[in-house]
């Protein structure tokens, strides 16, 4: 585990009315890691990392990034500063080719407005873009129009556009849903190579790529983090058993 601190929250909330979707957390996410947030189905994890990315806006607390206080920043800042969050739902552009969809990631990076003081040409973009693809399996479909791709490369390619950007921190959520085994041993592969030089926080429910990849995990649990550990130290924790593995506490 990295010792430097990347993100932290203290009294981090969100409500929705009378629904406490995220309450009061305490969060600390060191640099080099790659974290696991797991939970039960309505435990607030994706609410977590919205306010994480500045998705959502806090109902109190604070979110800390490299030192910075980030809470008021809106999503785009902080994807300027090196935060790239995939979404639970896949969200491509469906009528653009997987080359397209990913060069208007690093577009983004390497333009980041219309007033940018570098020259970047179309191809340098593009080149960016098919290292990215390729890194997902990818390489061989960058002509594919991306609403025809099978749903698991479909999320594959929602990676790659995140992983265009240069995260410092990649976000994310339920990444191997609708992916096959030999998807998801792939991309076990390109997480640990992203990990390289970026931070990986992951929602998952898949519990043997959460195991097998994950140096901690935190549990969340009706909106509260219920436990953190290594991964042996929340399979052997029975509160998390009760609560999300499905079996009865001693």
């Amino acid at each position: 585990m990295a010792e430097l601190s990347l993100l932290k929250t203290r009294g981090l909330s969100r409500h929705f009315g009378g629904l406490k979707a995220v309450d009061d957390v305490d969060f600390d996410l060191g640099q080099g890691e790659i974290r696991a947030i797991i939970g039960p189905n309505g435990a607030g994890k994706s609410t977590f990392v919205s306010l994480l990315s500045g998705r959502y806006k806090a109902s109190a607390g604070t979110v800390e990034f490299l030192g910075q206080d980030v809470s008021s920043l809106p999503a785009f800042r902080r994807v300027r500063l090196g935060i790239a969050y995939t979404f639970q739902i896949t969200n491509i552009y469906t009528a653009m080719t997987v080359l397209e969809n990913v060069s208007v990631a690093a577009q983004s990076r390497l333009k980041p407005n219309i007033f940018g003081h570098r020259h970047v040409t179309e191809a340098t973009i593009e080149e960016e873009a098919a290292k990215a693809a390729a890194t997902l399996g990818l390489g061989d479909m960058l002509d594919v129009v991306a609403g025809t791709l099978a749903y698991g490369h479909q999320r594959l390619l929602e990676v790659a556009m995140g992983l265009a950007l240069e995260p410092k921190l990649l976000i994310l959520d339920e990444p191997t849903q609708g992916l096959s085994d030999s998807e998801i041993e792939n991309f076990k592969d390109v997480v640990r190579k992203i990990n390289e030089t970026a931070t990986v926080l992951l929602i998952e429910h898949n519990m043997d790529v959460v195991m097998s990849l994950a140096e901690r995990i935190t549990v969340l649990d009706r909106g509260q983090i219920l436990a953190e550990g290594t991964p042996a130290e929340i399979s052997d924790n029975r509160a998390v058993q009760a609560a999300y593995l499905g079996e009865a506490a001693e």
